[in-house]
């Protein structure tokens, strides 16, 4: 908590003191109050109490240790591709993945005053997503480690030369100045986030149409990969998310992160999984939940 710059503590300690209170409803997040990952929680849980925790492994962590019945992490960017990191810390957390929520990402500029700015603070995704803007302006982008977090910073220094990129929410929150709205390079910006709790969904309990994530390994070898997911086009399994990265130095083996429409009891998801469990080794389901948003 003492991480967070002194303008955000006494919101965090608010929050955190509700959560504790009833930590079944609680609804962990990284950034600080007012940050997008906030305003998910709002959205996807509306009766939920919001825990800001300083970063996703906290965020992780409120879960397994039992100070959160959920959290809910950003997956990737309609505009900037997959949130750093996020590969590794899912599969490690032993956390399951319960449902998917879709947020539309608009980045206020906000400073003390109405510049001109010399540099812009905010998450290293909000400054991918407006890189365009930021360098008509000729503002420097300057990394933190959450948009709300990056308004509470600039309110702290007191630099009407520095600005924030982050949501409306956090300007009235720290008492900053919105000098521009919607400075996102594209209008359609969207976020994914997924929600994560210690168990797992039942996949018969699941009405509608289901997504199933997981992960695997293939070795090295020539057409390793079209015969593990060979399975999926042959049973009509559609795929909507495949992503490859290295876990460890030797390079020996790459890792695959997964999404597909389908669950476990469907016969051609069986079927496909099946075919995978051959060709693949480190198969790990990490959740089967709700299709918020149809894909395609």
């Amino acid at each position: 908590m003492h991480s967070y710059p002194a303008p955000a503590l006494a919101l965090v300690e608010s929050l955190a003191a509700a959560a504790a209170a009833d930590p079944a409803r609680a609804v962990s997040f990284q950034g600080a109050p007012g940050a997008n990952s906030h305003r998910a929680a709002l959205e996807a849980l509306p009766d939920g109490l919001p825990l800001p925790c300083f970063s996703f492994e906290d965020a992780l962590d409120a879960v397994k240790e039992g100070r959160a019945g959920s959290a809910i992490i950003p997956i990737e960017n309609s505009q900037h591709g997959r949130v750093a990191d996020i590969h590794f810390l899912l599969p490690e957390s032993g956390l399951s993945i319960i449902g998917e929520h879709f947020l539309d990402i608009h980045a206020c500029l906000m400073g003390l005053g109405h510049g001109p700015f010399r540099a812009a603070y905010s998450h290293p995704q909000a400054l991918g997503q407006s890189r365009h803007y930021l360098r008509d302006k000729g503002i420097v982008p300057m990394s933190y480690a959450d948009t709300a977090g990056a308004a509470a910073y600039v309110a702290e220094l007191g630099d009407p030369a520095l600005a924030a990129l982050a949501p409306r929410i956090a300007a009235e929150l720290y008492g900053l100045d919105i000098v521009e709205e919607n400075v996102e390079d594209a209008h359609d910006n969207t976020t994914r986030f997924v929600l994560l709790a210690q168990k797992p969904l039942d996949p018969a309990t699941i009405a509608g149409e289901a997504i199933t994530t997981f992960v695997f390994e293939v070795r090295n070898i020539p057409a390793a990969l079209y015969k593990a997911l060979g399975g999926f086009a042959t049973n009509g399994v559609n795929m909507t998310k495949l992503e490859s990265y290295q876990k460890g130095a030797s390079f020996a083996a790459t890792m695959f992160y997964a999404d597909v429409v389908g669950k476990p009891g469907q016969r051609g998801f069986d079927l496909a999984m099946e075919e995978l469990a051959f060709f693949a080794s480190n198969l790990r389901i990490l959740g089967t939940y709700p299709l918020e948003r149809a894909r395609g």
